[in-house]
C-alpha cells in the first residue's frame, strides 16, 4: 500500500492531462462510428496518445494498416529510448513485468519518474515505479472509454487542455536544472533539439534529436570513464 500511495502521489501532476486528452480520444472514436471496445483496445495496446487522436482521421480515410503502424512506429519511436535507459532500473522487477514497465514509459512518466528523488531503494523502489506505470496506463484506458460511453452528455470544450502537459514538462525541466550535479545533458538536449529543429522542421526532428543526444552523451560519457580510469593508474 506504501508503493501505491507513492505512486498515486506522483502521477497526480499528469492525471489531468490523460483525463482530459483521453475523454477527447474516447469521444473522437464514438463520433467516427468504433465502439467503446474498439476505443479499450486501442489505449489498451498502442498507448500512444496524441498519435491515437491522429489514427482517428486515418482510419476514417481508410489508410492501410501497414502504413498506420509505419507511422505510429515513427511518431512514438522516442518512446524506445525512454524504455531501453530504464532497462537496468526496472531489472529488479523480473521479466514479465520489466517487459511491461518498459513498454509503458511515455513522455509524462518518463518525466515523472526522472524527478523522483525521494524513491525507496530496492524491490519497494520498484514496485514504486510499477504502480506509477500501471495507474497511469489504467487512467488512460479509463479516460478513453469513458469518453467513448459519455459522448452524448459531455457539453465542454476539451481543445487545447493537453496543453498542460507542456506545462508540466516546463515545471519538471526547470527543477531538474535546479537539482542536477551536471548541466551538460540538458544543454546537449536542448542544442540537438535546436539545430535538428532547424534543419528538418517540427514534424520531424524529434527522433533525430534524440539519436544526437544519446550518441552525444555516451561518448562523453566514455571520455569521463576513460580519463578517470587514466588517472587512477
Amino acid at each position: 500500500m506504501r508503493e501505491l500511495r507513492y505512486a498515486a502521489k506522483k502521477t497526480a501532476p499528469i492525471a489531468p492531462v490523460y483525463i482530459f486528452v483521453g475523454l477527447a480520444f474516447g469521444v473522437l472514436m464514438s463520433e467516427a462510428g468504433y465502439g467503446v471496445l474498439w476505443t479499450l483496445a486501442s489505449s489498451t495496446f498502442i498507448y500512444a496518445g496524441s498519435m491515437q487522436i491522429l489514427l482517428v482521421p486515418l482510419l476514417l480515410a481508410g489508410a492501410p494498416i501497414g502504413a498506420v503502424a509505419l507511422l505510429t512506429f515513427f511518431v512514438n519511436a522516442r518512446h524506445m529510448f525512454y524504455g531501453l535507459g530504464l532497462l537496468e532500473r526496472f531489472a529488479p522487477a523480473g521479466r514479465l513485468r520489466r517487459a511491461y514497465m518498459a513498454l509503458t514509459v511515455t513522455d509524462e512518466i518518463y518525466s515523472v519518474l526522472c524527478s523522483c528523488d525521494d524513491r525507496p531503494e530496492g524491490k519497494s523502489g520498484v514496485l514504486c515505479d510499477f504502480w506509477i506505470l500501471c495507474s497511469a496506463h489504467l487512467l488512460w484506458i479509463v479516460s478513453s472509454a469513458a469518453g467513448a460511453l459519455l459522448v452524448g452528455s459531455l457539453t465542454a470544450d476539451l481543445a487545447g487542455l493537453d496543453f498542460s502537459a507542456t506545462a508540466f514538462f516546463v515545471v519538471v525541466a526547470a527543477d531538474q536544472w535546479r537539482k542536477a550535479d551536471s548541466h551538460i545533458p540538458a544543454i546537449v538536449g536542448f542544442a540537438s533539439a535546436l539545430v535538428f529543429y532547424i534543419l528538418l522542421g517540427a514534424d520531424n526532428f524529434i527522433l533525430p534529436a534524440l539519436a544526437a543526444s544519446t550518441a552525444a552523451l555516451l561518448l562523453i560519457r566514455h571520455r569521463r570513464e576513460r580519463r578517470k580510469a587514466e588517472e587512477n593508474a
